[in-house]
Order: structure tokens, then sequence, then C-alpha cells
């Protein structure tokens, strides 16, 4: 500690009081220029490439002919930023594309705008708290500690403000998910007993679902399109269990595959199921409202009992203060 303040009297007296700032800034832009040139001629192990090579090939072959890890396209703006912009490790890829997805962003480009977003608002309001911190000094005197945090906390904020947006999103699409299913589950089951077939039951229950619950209805549209396009139906079950991320999808798509794969009636395995799922609705709602009382504990405790004191003791407590005034003049 002692070192930081001697540096930080030692930078103050040479260049003034924003001596500390300008050398934060040149250490930033120092650490910047001697990374670069190593990141722009990274040379790639030709024994990496090969395996990369390899894996790709495999997994080409084994599910999509012609499945390329990061498509592009001519009117993509981020292109020429790609390497910078996304993970280059599939893994890491996957995970954040399958996130995106939960959260509802499709496109061939959610990942690299992503991950602009979180470039774009860290530098952004990097550069606010360096303009606050220049203007708050010009009319006080700002210490290192100060300085730091007022430049630091606004670029962190930014940085993971689209991962904290991308999280809130996943949760409210899940939600809306799991309360539409149960309606969902009800109105196949009548479309299935009516006669008509799974595939024309999902295409039915994601047209009517559409206007309250759109997000399933996208779902299910998605599996009825990839029925269509001849894709298999314990893959295509699957994905959508995959890319819900919901317990109940799964537990369905599980009851569907078992019951093509052993032959029994799918209308009877839909109405178990169907009554399974409303039950277990009736008994989330039974939990949220047992937990309400707890939560109102708090609000009741904040905007009731200060009132109420108040108008049970305030007058006492005047009359007090009145006679105590009056016995001391």
């Amino acid at each position: 500690m002692d070192i930081i303040a001697t540096l930080n009297t030692a930078l103050i007296d040479r260049f003034g009081a924003f001596g500390p700032l300008y050398a934060l800034g040149a250490l930033g832009f120092l650490m910047i220029a001697l990374t670069l040139p190593a990141l722009l001629k990274k040379r790639v192990d030709p024994l990496d490439k090969f395996k990369r090579e390899t894996r790709e090939m495999k997994a080409a072959s084994a599910r999509e002919p012609a499945a390329a890890l990061r498509p592009t396209s001519r009117a993509d703006k981020l292109e020429r930023f790609s390497h910078f912009l996304e993970p280059q490790n599939e893994e890491e890829f996957s995970a954040i594309r399958l996130k995106l997805m939960r959260a509802g962003y499709r496109s061939k480009t959610a990942v690299r705008i992503f991950h602009f977003a979180q470039l774009a608002l860290g530098l952004g309001l990097l550069m606010l708290g360096v303009f606050y911190t220049i203007l708050n000094s010009a009319s006080s005197q700002v210490d290192t500690t100060r300085l730091i945090l007022s430049v630091i906390i606004p670029g962190a904020i930014g940085y993971y403000l689209p991962r904290y947006w991308v999280e809130r999103r996943v949760q409210t699409r899940q939600q809306e998910i799991t309360n539409g299913f149960p309606d969902s589950l009800d109105m196949m089951l009548v479309c299935v007993e009516a006669g008509q077939s799974l595939d024309q039951s999902i295409i039915r229950v994601a047209r009517e679902m559409r206007a309250g619950f759109p997000d399933l209805a996208e779902e299910y549209e998605i599996v009825a399109q990839e029925m269509k396009a001849g894709k298999d139906k314990v893959q295509v079950l699957k994905d959508m269990a995959e890319r819900c991320g919901v317990t109940d999808i799964s537990s369905f798509v599980t009851v569907l595959i078992q019951s093509a794969t052993f032959g029994t009636s799918i209308a009877e395995a839909l109405r178990v199921f169907s009554a399974e799922m409303r039950d277990k609705r009736v008994m989330r709602a039974e939990e949220k409202a047992n937990v309400l009382p707890t939560k109102l504990t708090l609000g009741t405790m904040m905007f009731t009992v200060p009132p109420l004191l108040i108008i049970l003791i305030g007058p006492a407590v005047y009359d007090i203060y009145t006679t105590f005034s009056t016995a001391t003049f």
C-alpha cells in the first residue's frame, strides 16, 4: 500500500490531478498493444488443425452433409471480426448458441451479435466512466480508489448486461412454455382422439396456441416443419426438449418415444400425461399461494406497523412533549 500511495503522489506531482488516470490509460493501451500482435500472428498447430478438421468431417458425415460451424453471409458486417467476437472452441460455441436458442434468438449471427453487444457496451460504459471521472476531477479532488471504481464498474456492468438479459429471457421463456404446456397437451389429446395424426395435431396446436403462448407455438412449428422435411421423429422431439430446457417437455418427449418404441396408443399416453401435467400445474399454484404470506410479511411490517404505531403512540408522545415544555418554562 505504501508503494501505491508513493506512486500515486508521484503521478499527481508530475502530471497533476489526472496523473493516475493517465497512468491507467497508458497501462491499458500498452497491454492492448502487447497482446494484439500475438493474437494476429498466432500460428495454428498443424496437429490441432488436423484434429479439428477430422472431427468436423466426422460430425458432418454423421449428421448433415454440409453443416458449417459458423455460417457466413456477405451481408454480415461483423464477419471480418468473427475471430474476436466468437468462441473458437466448438464446445463453447455450441453452449452459447444453445443458451441463445433457449432465449429465443435463433439467427445465424446470434452468437456474434451477443459478443459484439458485450464488447460495445463494455467499452462504451467504460468511456462514459472515464468522461465522468474527468468532469468530476475538474470540480473536486478524486482519490485513486474512486477513480478506479468510476472507470471499471461501468465497464463491468456493460460487459455483463447482455449476459444478464439473456439469462432473464431464458427464465421468462421457460416459464411461459411451462404455463402453456398443459393446455397444449389437452388440445393435442383432443386432436388425436378426433382421428388426426401426431404431425397434424402438432400443426393444429401450434396454430391455436399462437395467440396465448407464442414461444410454445413457435417450438411446435419448428417440430412440424422438421417432420415435414423428413427428419427422424425421435431426433426432432429430442431437439425440441434440448431447445426448450424444460423438464416437462423432456418428460413428454420420453413418453412419446416410449410409446412409439413399444407400440402403445399415443392417445392413451397423452391422456395420462396431460392429467399429470394438470395436477402438477395445480400443485405449482398451491405452492405459490402458500409462499405468498411469507413474502407479504416484510411489506406488512414496513407499511402497516409504522403508521399504526404513529396513530396509537403519536398523541401520547405529543402530550408528553407539551407537558415537559410547559413545565420547563
